[in-house]
């Protein structure tokens, strides 16, 4: 098989990590964004050490420009783009209607949903003609109402699902494949946004990043003609 690329934007922690060191293992070359530097060269390099290939355009997916000139740097080094994970989320402690602040509103609302369609765009050209697979990592939020995830992350999300399902409607004559990927509980660090942070006892039975790169990974692996339209993933416990 020819090399196919990857581009993961939140891949420097959690589940964007899982996802890139997944797909490596898999085969992928991946390029890692987002806003860390360090961190993104430490995952690179943890896959390289491992026979994987990968790179790293830090950028914040906020920035259109950044993101536009992200796709044109993969495409002068790689001549394609074979698959999109979207995995760079934002939330926000105080969530409520009674608490919350427009500020964080936009925020989350521009990295949870304006960010994910603007490096869509940004890749679709080539993702068309490479027939690729675009993976949005939401949330339970984005799939059923979740009155603990606040109002902006809740919005987002659920527009976020229908943002794909716009997509496949309307690039499937391209080829091009997309999945709305909805877990439930993941023990990250983004966990230490919630209003109340869950203890150790609690994290220990949630899904592990690793869990979410593994799903990932077969959906990404999956045969050109099969699409897999949205994917709900739970730990069996919930707190």
């Amino acid at each position: 098989m020819s090399e196919r690329v990857l581009w993961i934007t939140g891949g420097g922690s959690g589940m964007g990590a899982a996802v890139a060191r997944s797909a490596a293992g898999s085969g992928w070359t991946v390029v890692l964004s987002g806003r860390r530097a360090e961190q993104l060269t430490a995952v690179s390099d943890e896959i390289s050490d491992a026979g994987g290939r990968a790179a790293v355009l830090p950028l914040d997916v906020r920035d259109g420009d950044a993101v536009r000139e992200a796709s044109d740097t993969i495409l002068a080094e790689y001549g394609r783009i074979d698959g999109l994970v979207l995995s760079a989320g934002l939330n926000a402690p105080k969530r409520r209607w009674d608490d919350q602040s427009m500020e964080d509103f936009s925020a989350i609302v521009d990295t949870n949903l304006m960010a994910a369609v603007v490096v869509i765009d940004a890749a679709l050209t080539a993702l068309r003609e490479s027939g690729g697979v675009v993976v949005a990592i939401s949330s339970y939020a984005g799939w059923s109402h979740q009155p603990r995830a606040g109002v902006a992350y809740s919005a987002s999300k659920t527009a976020l699902g229908s943002a794909i399902r716009a997509l496949n409607e309307q690039e499937a004559t391209h080829g091009v494949r997309a999945c709305h990927l909805c877990p439930g509980d993941v023990a990250t660090d983004f966990l230490d946004q919630r209003p109340e942070v869950p203890d150790a006892e609690a994290r220990a039975a949630m899904l592990t990043p690793a869990d979410v790169g593994e799903t990932v990974r077969f959906v990404l692996d999956a045969p050109p003609h099969v699409r897999i339209d949205e994917l709900v993933i739970s730990p069996v416990r919930r707190g």
